[in-house]
């Protein structure tokens, strides 16, 4: 039965547009979108904001259960920080911190960072090295076919260079698998190069002058950021600016088109409630939105989004005293490829990234398990999990001794897999938006996985919405 609801929308705030879903994507456009006039209310069946973002302090140890950095590589993450007052909280990652680890042959072997490095590392062999500078003279594949990642690298750099680069690179960006992902969905700026100059190598050069002048950085080169207390603080302030238009424990269950906008039904404490709204913005997971009830003519059923498959994974963050880990940890991380036949995908060296994530004399080590590898890894009874990867972490980095500090979170459903054939939901995203006017969708699920992604995401749908508001929606009444 549906109640009508004590702060349901009347008359002129009838205008306001609705946002589901409070993770980071939802939060940002609802705070751009006040900043352009728009009133919001954003609904979040969760008891907190912020999505997978949660910074745990305990005993001196700050533990990141999802995200751990930031990567400003836009003007606008710079300007986003800036406009909630965060400057003074800001952390660069440790300039002292910028190697990154392969394992190989069971240890970890640094990136070389320079071109003769390159030349020098026994990461690859002669072989893979000399493969590489063959790589701007392979044609570029037809524009119309779509590869897998490993199909695509196969063809430009080879086996080795699949087996211990971009495998481990997978796993650490998507938790996923090359022999899976699509080129042109998941990493479609990489596809975009190769259709453009030919060659990777040669699109590196070429296209770094054009981000440059769009003001933009390179996810390799774009500093990491985090805050004093963790991502979280970032969550917390945009809620707080949001204030009552946030509305917890309110599970959007059903979304009507009348005359006049959307009337959109919420559950909360068992109740049910109709509230009215201009425009909506679909911002929660892909397999939540799938359960929508959509009732516009013309219109397609969410229900296919359920079908984008996301893997579960497992987050394990331990604590040890510094000398326990004889490993100088003077990196980012380190990832593992799946031919090495360790459990773990790979592990992020917190402490040594940002300052207070450990207490004097002890380090912090966040390390990841399960994905599209060894998605039953991840659903292991947590004592399994940290048994599993102090295990991996006493072979690799010669980690021994107890851990003064243990945090596991599971992801049940972690990071969406922009998989062969994602088109199609990409086209049913498109489509619901062409015939269900007023509704809008944004998150890791249509616009990149990566925290800045998603920020970006929600900064660019408050202007499409706020622009679709002065200029289309009263055509679409």
């Amino acid at each position: 039965m549906h109640v009508p609801s004590d702060t349901e929308p009347r008359g002129p705030q009838a205008d306001t547009v609705a946002v589901v879903g409070a993770g980071v994507t939802g939060l940002v456009a609802a705070f751009r979108l006040l900043e352009h006039g728009v009133p919001v209310t954003v609904y979040e069946a969760a008891d907190r904001p912020g999505g997978v973002i949660q910074s745990t302090r305990e005993g001196g140890y700050l533990a990141e259960c999802g995200p751990n950095s930031i990567l400003e590589s836009s003007a606008k993450i710079r300007a986003l920080i800036g406009d909630l007052g965060l400057e003074p909280r800001r952390l660069y990652s440790d300039p002292r911190a910028e190697n990154r680890y392969l394992v190989r042959g069971g240890r970890p072997v640094c990136l070389p960072a320079s071109p003769l490095k390159f030349f020098t590392t026994e990461l690859f062999s002669l072989g893979a090295k000399l493969r590489l500078l063959r790589e701007p003279f392979i044609p570029r594949a037809p524009a119309e076919v779509e590869e897998s990642v490993a199909q695509f690298v196969l063809r430009r750099l080879g086996r080795e260079w699949l087996d211990y680069a971009i495998n481990p690179m997978i796993a650490g960006i998507y938790a996923g698998d090359p022999e899976r992902l699509s080129v042109k969905h998941g990493f479609p700026r990489l596809h975009a190069l190769e259709q453009r100059y030919g060659s990777l190598l040669k699109g590196q050069i070429l296209g770094a002058r054009e981000r440059r002048a769009r003001g933009e950085i390179s996810k390799q080169e774009a500093p990491k950021v985090s805050f004093d207390e963790g991502l979280q603080v970032l969550t917390d302030t945009l809620a707080a600016r949001l204030g009552p238009a946030l509305h917890l424990r309110a599970a959007v269950t059903r979304l009507a088109r009348t005359h006049a906008g959307w009337e959109v039904t919420v559950r909360r404490d068992g109740a049910e409630s109709v509230h009215r709204h201009r425009a909506v913005l679909l911002a929660a997971p892909a397999y939540r939105l799938a359960e929508l009830e959509l009732v516009a003519d013309g219109a397609p059923d969410l229900a296919p989004l359920g079908a984008i498959y996301y893997p579960p994974v497992a987050s394990v963050v331990l604590g040890f005293r510094r000398e326990d880990v004889p490993h100088p940890l003077d990196g980012f991380g380190m990832l593992v490829p799946a031919v090495e036949r360790f459990h773990i995908l790979g592990t992020l060296f917190s402490s040594s990234l940002f300052p207070n994530r450990a207490p004097a004399g002890h380090v912090l080590l966040t390390t990841y398990l399960g994905g599209v590898r060894a998605p039953e890894l991840a659903l292991k009874p947590e004592s399994e999990l940290v048994d599993l990867t102090r295990r991996d972490l006493a072979v690799i980095l010669g980690v021994r001794g107890e851990p003064t500090y243990v945090h596991v979170r599971v992801y049940p459903k972690a990071i969406p897999q922009y998989e062969l054939g994602y088109g199609r939901f990409q086209a049913l995203m498109e489509e619901v938006e062409a015939r269900a006017p007023g509704i809008f969708l944004a998150g890791h699920f249509r616009n990149g996985i990566s925290l800045g992604d998603s920020i970006l995401a929600g900064h660019d749908v408050a202007g499409r919405i706020a622009e679709w508001l002065k200029t289309g929606a009263a055509g679409a009444a």
